[in-house]
């Protein structure tokens, strides 16, 4: 039986209107806040555009210089706001805390195998604009494949004909204390690369490295350390610094705001009760109304400032504890995200106000900037940027100091914030002894 040509028709006619319908009638969830902030609180996608509107090129000038050693992160602070315990490496100078895995004693002949290699320990800066992250991939511009393309020169001869023999390019292996992502730069990274060849000389990977990419990544120090010196595992604790930066015109607004963080500018509360309950949380109607909504948005009040003291006191609850933080990180595992793979213990978490100096690029003034420094044992895939971002949604929220701490006890992800941008980021270093909180930038 022949199918009718008018039906077939009709039929392709009515799928792209069932489509389009299943569009319109898509649900848009929000997690269920409880608190008396909930009606100030800013929505996903509220939260990702205040923190994308800054002058974020302004932050990137600043890391190339610091990558260049055009500037020290020093210069952030003016006199009246440097904190009096600041401590700030100058240019060249690398965290020199091996301990144990310091070099060992000479090897005797006798001796092969692993044992017979030679480790070296590569410090390492980057600038994030200029790299899809850290992480080696297929076609992409990585810090992790140009280094190890740069020290595949320093292989032995039996590991480069084997991979020639399988037909890959000679290339070294880096290992590296931890992974970053696209756009986030490095000050002091640390990696390793070992090799059986025993005339290879420290200056020379250096060398070959700094030409590699000149002006986007420069070796900071290169040294030989024991065979049992792994960058990941044995590092004890790392520290990252991130700069939110304010656009020209706000910096009244924000000093404004009293200590406590409180802030007189919030969404009208009967926008709030259009939203109705689905599986204990609250939906947004369709796509229709939601677009109305969001012309309706732009005529209420809502924060649109915060204190930058609210934020440090945020960030203080969470030092000197062992938490999970499986509700600030994002695209984990499953497997990661409970349990002891989700545990974090912060050492230090603290904000500050600091200017961004002025640069010889553009700007004719400094750039009023939140500095937070985070020191854990360990950090989640974008728990950083997540928590940045949290904190500073909170206090412009006016929650309470302890708001971070009750929302690791959240059933889903949806109630902290999406990340920030990772132009703000920076891996500052990375140790190998115990934690010494006098050399902390902000105290």
């Amino acid at each position: 039986m022949v199918e009718s040509p008018l039906k077939a028709h009709s039929t392709s006619v009515v799928e792209p209107i069932m489509e389009e319908n299943q569009t319109q009638s898509k649900v848009y969830h929000h997690y269920a806040h409880t608190d008396s902030c909930r009606f100030s609180r800013w929505t996903a996608r509220e939260c990702h555009q205040y923190m994308y509107a800054r002058p974020w090129q302004r932050v990137n000038d600043f890391y190339s210089d610091l990558v260049n050693g055009r500037s020290s992160l020093s210069d952030l602070f003016s006199a009246e706001n440097k904190p009096s315990q600041l401590h700030c490496m100058d240019d060249g100078e690398s965290p020199r805390t091996f301990g144990e895995y310091e070099m060992a004693p000479s090897i005797s002949k006798d001796q092969s195998g692993r044992w017979k290699r030679v480790t070296f320990k590569i410090v390492i800066s980057y600038h994030g604009e200029s790299f899809d992250g850290w992480q080696k991939q297929p076609c992409l511009n990585t810090v992790q494949g140009l280094v190890e393309r740069s020290i595949g020169s320093f292989l032995d001869d039996k590991k480069a004909q084997q991979l020639k023999d399988k037909g890959l390019p000679v290339e070294g292996i880096a290992v590296v204390a931890g992974r970053t992502d696209k756009g986030v730069t490095a000050l002091n990274q640390v990696c390793s690369f070992y090799t059986w060849r025993k005339d290879v000389e420290a200056r020379d990977i250096k060398n070959s490295i700094n030409i590699a990419a000149v002006g986007k990544l420069r070796v900071v120090s290169i040294s030989q350390v024991s065979r049992a010196f792994h960058p990941n595992f044995c590092a004890k604790w790392r520290r990252y610094l991130y700069i939110f930066p304010f656009n020209d015109g706000e910096d009244d607004e924000q000093n404004n705001l009293s200590e406590k963080g409180e802030v007189n500018l919030f969404l009208n509360n009967c926008q709030y009760e259009q939203r109705h309950e689905i599986n204990g949380h609250f939906a947004e109607e369709n796509a229709e109304n939601s677009v109305n909504n969001n012309r309706e948005l732009e005529g209420q009040k809502k924060p649109t400032s915060f204190s930058i003291t609210k934020v440090d006191k945020l960030l203080r609850q969470l030092e000197g504890k062992l938490l999970s933080y499986k509700v600030f990180a994002r695209d984990t595992k499953a497997s990661r995200s409970v349990g002891p793979p989700s545990e974090c213990f912060l050492y230090h978490a603290r904000a500050i106000e600091a200017e961004l100096p002025c640069s010889a690029k553009d700007h004719k003034h400094a750039t009023k900037i939140v500095c937070v420094e985070l020191v854990a044992n360990r950090f989640l895939r974008k728990m950083v940027r997540v928590l940045v971002a949290t904190a500073i949604r909170e206090a412009a929220a006016g929650a309470e100091e302890d708001m971070l701490l009750e929302l690791m006890d959240a059933a889903c992800r949806r109630a902290t914030a999406p990340p920030a941008p990772p132009n703000g980021l920076c891996l500052v270093d990375v140790g190998y002894a115990d934690f010494d909180r006098k050399k902390c930038f902000i105290c």
